[in-house]
This record gives C-alpha cells, structure tokens and sequence, in this order.
C-alpha cells in the first residue's frame, strides 16, 4: 500500500514539472512574439510618417569650359558618353554653326553645320544627334538634321512647319518637338518623329508656346514655362504619346520661360530662366515630381542663368552656356550632380 501510494506521488510531481515548464516555455516565446510585433509596428509607422521621396536636390559646380561662349545651342548626348553641342548665338548674337563635342569634361569642335542656326533643339536617337529647325537670321527652318559624333551632318527630314525657339524629348525611339515659332507666329503643335519616317503633328498645346523647358520621364513628355505672346508662363504640362493628350500637371511657384529642362532619378528638372520674357534671370533649379505635380526647391546654379542647354549624362545634368543677368554669353559647362 505504502509503494502504491508512494507510485502516486511520484505521478503527480512529474505532472506538476511537466505543466511548470509548459508554462516556463510559453512565457519565454510570448515576450519575444510581443517585441517582434512591437519591433515591425514601429518600421511601419516610420514608414507611414516618412512618406514618398521627395526629389533629389543639385549640387551645381563647374566642370569645363566651351571653346567659345553661346547662348541658346542644341545639345544631345550620344553613347559613349560624348556631348553634342550644336548652333546657338555668339557673344556677339550672331548665329553660329559650330558643333562642339564635350567628353569627360573637355569640349572642343569637331564640324559646322551646313547654316548657321539658333533656338533650334536636339534628342539622341540611335548614335546620331538630331537637329531639329531653328532660327536663321529673321526666319525659322523646318529642316531635321542629322549629325554624327564626328561632326558630319546630313538632311533627315522636314518639320510640318518653320521652327525655331523649340524645345525636344525623346519616349523610346520618338523625338517629340514642343511649341516654336514660325518667324510670324508662334506653334501650339507637339511633333512625333521617327528617322526614316515623315514628321507629323500628333497634338496640340492649349496655347501658343515659344521657349519652353521640356524632358521625357516617367512615359511621358513634361513641359514647363515659356513665353506666350509676350507673357512668360507658369504651367507644367504633360502630354501622354499614349493617347495624344496635353494636360496641366501642375504649376511653377512663378511665370518662367528661357529655361532649361533635363530628367535624372525620375525627376524632372526646370534649370535657371527668365521671369519675363525679356529678362529677370534666375539660378533656381526646380524639382517636378511626375507622379504627383508637386514642385520642390532643388538648388541653384552658381548665378543666374538663361538660354542655356541642358542634357542629361548619366545621373547628372550638364547645362551648358547661356546669359546671365548682366548680358554676358557664358562658356561654362555647369554640373548639377544629385547631392548626398
């Protein structure tokens, strides 16, 4: 009786150690579930409270110089890294037809173009550069050039119309040309071209536009500012080559034409200008968010600055030439590099 009872006993000891370190387990697992729990609660509200990105903002620095100084060119990069640097206005506001190659941080000439010719714009397409109308003397040209990196041009096709203070992008393997002016009006025509097919209006602005900043992100073409009449602008417009559509995305803190545009990190970057159109220059640099139309503040270049080109070259802008405030022709190459 004695050995049953004392069976028993031991029974229930072992019970009672068996549910104590059931009960000494869980408690060790509940504490780290509750930390982990807390620990993704509090990534996710940094998250939330964090928001979208903004914009990177540029820091502007010098980084070469032209081998004279021009206002209003035509700039396009090429693979391999070089720049084209074509056309525009001397010191003098003559019309010029140099063809500048820049390359790590050099420019030097490499050919002339048939004509002399300002206020014309340029897009990348394949290797080659084209050159798309631009003003000669008091009138406008309707002719798209081709120009290789060596310099050597060829006819490539005609405009609808005479153009020149033209602004151009490229979606894919499309050169889309913004607005312009005739020599007696001004264009409200957005121009799809595609080399060894005709260049063709494809839609229209909801106004004249003349000197415009124009860049291609996010599948669309994004157009800033310019001059209508004699009246700088303020809207940011967006046209989808999806279905031929201008809409408004959003508006610049104030009227800006004669202002550069380019697109790095997805982004779209409205570079230096005029806040009328016939002066008031300006080293602000403008951020446009494409998905939101939100506009930010993203730096300034070294002093004000207008009419100059802007390319995209890797994750940097290169703006190139120009006028500043007093009227002087610039011969810098100024780097807008994202700041970190």
């Amino acid at each position: 009786m004695a050995g049953v009872r004392r069976l028993a006993l031991c029974i229930c000891l072992l019970v009672l150690a068996s549910l104590a370190a059931g009960c000494g387990g869980s408690g060790s697992k509940k504490p780290r579930k509750r930390a982990t729990a807390q620990s993704s609660s509090v990534q996710a509200s940094g998250s939330r409270t964090r928001g979208p990105a903004q914009p990177a903002r540029l820091r502007a620095r010098v980084a070469g110089r032209l081998p004279a100084p021009v206002q209003l060119p035509a700039a396009a990069r090429l693979p391999g890294g070089r720049v084209l640097v074509m056309g525009g206005l001397s010191a003098a506001d003559v019309s010029v037809s140099t063809i500048d190659v820049i390359k790590a941080g050099r420019a030097a000439v490499v050919g002339r173009l048939p004509a002399p010719v300002h206020d014309a714009a340029a897009v990348a397409l394949g290797s080659r550069a084209f050159l798309f109308g631009g003003g000669t003397g008091e009138s406008g040209t309707a002719a798209i050039r081709s120009v290789n990196g060596a310099g050597a041009s060829a006819l490539a096709g005609m405009l609808p119309a005479p153009a020149s203070d033209v602004a151009a992008a490229r979606l894919g393997s499309t050169a889309y040309v913004v607005g312009g002016y005739t020599g007696t009006a001004a264009l409200r025509s957005i121009v799809a071209f595609r080399p060894g097919s005709p260049a063709r209006a494809v839609a229209r602005l909801p106004f004249p536009l003349r000197y415009a900043a124009v860049a291609a992100v996010g599948g669309r073409v994004l157009v800033a500012g310019g001059t209508t009449g004699a009246a700088a602008r303020r809207e940011v417009l967006a046209f989808d080559p999806v279905r031929n559509a201008v809409r408004r995305l959003a508006s610049l803190p104030g009227a800006l034409t004669h202002a550069a545009g380019a697109a790095v990190g997805g982004s779209f970057y409205v570079i230096g200008g005029r806040t009328t159109a016939t002066g008031g220059q300006t080293a602000q640099v403008l951020a446009v968010d494409p998905a939101t139309g939100t506009v930010h503040p993203a730096g300034s270049l070294p002093h004000p600055l207008s009419d100059a080109a802007a390319v995209a070259d890797g994750g940097r802008i290169l703006v190139i030439g120009g006028r500043d405030a007093a009227g002087r022709v610039s011969d810098e190459i100024v780097e807008l590099k994202p700041a970190r």
